[in-house]
C-alpha cells in the first residue's frame, strides 16, 4: 500500500498471449493467468490504483530502482535543458541556449552521476502546498471536455465510445459502448488509456468506476476470452 510496483492483471477480458510470439508471451504472462502489464503503479488507502511509470523505463543502479520521471525531474533543474527523453539507459537532451554542447554535456553528465551516486533520492522531496479543492461540477466539465476531445476520438478508431455518467467525490463514473462494450481489451483501454489521460489532464480525479454491462455487448472489437 503506497509503494510502487509492477501492475499484474488477470480476468476473462485478458488475452491468453501474443499471436506467434512465444518468447514475448513467456515474458509477460505468468502462472495463474496473470499478465505483467509493464506499468508501475501505486495502490492508495481507498483501493484505487494509479499508474505512475513504465517498468521498461527504469534504471537499476547500485541496487536501487531509479524511475525515468525522477531522472527527468533532476535534469530539468539545469537551466539549459528544455526537452529530454529518458528510456532505459539512454538519455536524450535538447538544450535551449547557445552554450556549446561539450559544456552542456559535461554539466548534464555530472548532474546524473551526482544524483545517482549520492545515496539520496535523485531529487529532493519538494514541500507541496495544500491542494486546492475542486468541486465535482468543475471536475465533470473538465472530464467531459477531455472525453470529447481525446478519449472518444481515440476509442472511435475501434468503433467504441465512452459516456461520462457522473463525477461523485472526485470519482468518475462512465459507461462504454459500441466496440468497447464487452471488448476483451476494455480493461486495458480503461486503465492504460482513459485513466492515464485523466491523471495527466485532470489530476484531481481520484478514481474511475466503469458501470458498463459488458455481458450485453453486441459488437465488441475484441471478443472476451471464454471462461
Amino acid at each position: 500500500l503506497g509503494d510502487a510496483g509492477e501492475l499484474w492483471v488477470r480476468g476473462p477480458n485478458v488475452v491468453k498471449g501474443y499471436w506467434n510470439k512465444p518468447e514475448a508471451t513467456a515474458e509477460s504472462f505468468v502462472a495463474g493467468g496473470w499478465l505483467r502489464t509493464g506499468d508501475i503503479a501505486k495502490l492508495d488507502d481507498e483501493g484505487f490504483i494509479f499508474i505512475t511509470d513504465r517498468a521498461k523505463d527504469m534504471i537499476i543502479r547500485g541496487g536501487e530502482n531509479i524511475y525515468s520521471s525522477e531522472v527527468e525531474a533532476a535534469l530539468f533543474e539545469h537551466p539549459t535543458v528544455t526537452e529530454l527523453i529518458v528510456s532505459g539507459n539512454l538519455v536524450t537532451v535538447v538544450k535551449g541556449s547557445p552554450t556549446p554542447w561539450p559544456v552542456v554535456g559535461k554539466a548534464v553528465g555530472a548532474a546524473i552521476r551526482s544524483a545517482l551516486a549520492s545515496g539520496a533520492p535523485p531529487i529532493a522531496p519538494k514541500s507541496e502546498a495544500a491542494a486546492a479543492v475542486v468541486d465535482d461540477d468543475t471536475l465533470y466539465d473538465r472530464v467531459a471536455e477531455l472525453f470529447d476531445t481525446q478519449v472518444n476520438p481515440m476509442v472511435a478508431r475501434h468503433g467504441g465510445r465512452v459516456e461520462l455518467i457522473d463525477v461523485q467525490d472526485a470519482v468518475v463514473m462512465l459507461r462504454m459502448g459500441g466496440g468497447c462494450q464487452g471488448c476483451g481489451m476494455a480493461d486495458v483501454t480503461l486503465r492504460q488509456g482513459i485513466e492515464a489521460m485523466l491523471q495527466q489532464h485532470v489530476p484531481e480525479v481520484k478514481g474511475i468506476v466503469d458501470i458498463t454491462d459488458h455481458s450485453a455487448g453486441t459488437d465488441p472489437y475484441f471478443a472476451a476470452a471464454k471462461k
